[in-house]
């Protein structure tokens, strides 16, 4: 139980703290294209940001945050378990052994 809620709070903790820059590249990926340049200009990261942070307030960095940390826990939890599973039995078989540092063959 405990490698399950390393990875799933270590997942949940880099979402947490990653989150408002994903705000950020989708606020810059969902901006309108122009068919003719110069017509519209688009706006770059510090811009948007700017703009969100103004309409929307420091919280609409973190808006939609908690779907996208559940998963991320749920995810990297699994992850490491798969992880550990896999080594576990590299190790159980032969493949792989802890005394050699995990090198395979000596």
């Amino acid at each position: 139980l405990a490698i399950p809620m390393a990875g799933g709070c270590s997942g949940a903790t880099a979402w947490a703290l990653t989150f408002p820059l994903d705000c950020v590249r989708a606020g810059v990926q969902g901006q309108p294209i122009s068919a003719s340049p110069g017509i519209l200009k688009k706006q770059g990261a510090l811009e948007t940001l700017k703009h969100l942070l103004r309409s929307k307030g420091l919280m609409g960095l973190y808006a939609g945050v908690s779907p996208s940390i559940a998963r991320a826990f749920l995810v990297s939890g699994s992850r490491f378990s798969a992880y550990e599973g896999a080594l576990w039995l590299c190790r159980w078989s032969g493949l792989t052994s802890s005394l050699n540092g995990g090198r395979y063959g000596e």
